[in-house]
Order: C-alpha cells, then sequence, then structure tokens
C-alpha cells in the first residue's frame, strides 16, 4: 500500500540485560539501525540512566528511530517512523537481533495514505490502520 510514513512501535522482551545498560552499544545499534534502512541520519541523542537504563532519539531526514530500556525487565521499547519510501522493518528486525530479545511484538501504522490526503479528505481514528503481531526471535 502507498503511504506517506511507515510507523513501527516495538516491544522487545527477554533481552540481554547488560546490554541495555550500554550506552554506547545502544547508540551503536541505534545508529546501525538506521543506516540498514537506508536512512539520512541527521543528529543523534543518546543518556544513560542512574541506576540504569538509557534512552535515545535518531533524527533522520525521513523521520526518526527512538529507543527506552529497561534492564531490570530485559524489555525495550523502539519507534522506527520512516517516510520517502524507506522500509523500517529491516533496522527492527536488526535491533530485536541486536539485543538478544526473545520474543516481540511489533505494530505498525500506515501514516498518511497519499488518496485520502489529496482529496482533503479530513481522517478520522477509524482510517488508521494498526498491523500488531508476536514474532518470536531468531538468535
Amino acid at each position: 500500500m502507498k503511504t506517506i510514513g511507515r510507523h513501527l512501535i516495538a516491544e522487545f522482551y527477554g533481552c540481554n540485560r547488560r546490554l541495555l545498560d550500554d550506552v554506547d552499544r545502544i547508540e551503536q545499534h541505534m545508529l546501525a539501525a538506521a543506516g540498514i534502512v537506508g536512512a539520512t541520519v541527521l543528529g543523534h541523542s543518546f543518556h544513560k540512566f542512574a541506576p540504569r537504563g538509557v534512552s535515545g532519539t535518531v533524527v533522520i531526514a525521513e523521520s526518526h528511530l527512538s529507543i527506552h530500556t529497561w534492564p531490570q525487565n530485559g524489555y525495550v521499547a523502539v519507534d522506527i517512523y520512516t517516510c520517502g519510501g524507506l522500509n523500517p522493518r529491516p533496522g527492527c528486525d536488526f535491533l530485536a537481533r541486536a539485543l538478544e530479545c526473545e520474543t516481540r511484538r511489533v505494530q505498525e501504522i500506515l501514516r498518511g495514505i497519499p488518496e485520502e490526503l489529496e482529496d482533503e479528505h479530513l481522517l478520522v481514528p477509524d482510517d488508521v490502520q494498526v498491523i500488531t503481531c508476536w514474532v518470536p526471535a531468531t538468535r
């Protein structure tokens, strides 16, 4: 389906807890994910929390990637939003492998369907398509 943007909202479970508390590795993996989807990185910022956890954002010309980790739970929340025809799924798959997740839940939201925007069609919540699936990770 043709769309202005694709927005993946992912939750990773059973991740490597040590990795989730390493701000440098998280930053490296996020920048690699941006490269894998073919994005143009404009900037990035990452923060290590005390006593644990990392949050970070990669701003791309085509939108953004963000991550928040809870090492104590082995849990990660990831957001990848791409425009310009980029496919965010390979970046999400890469992050799942890099963070050694056991299972994940991914929702894909198609943002701004062009034919509806061209007609000045007023979008309502029922127009948004959300695709949710559980994906067992393969190591």
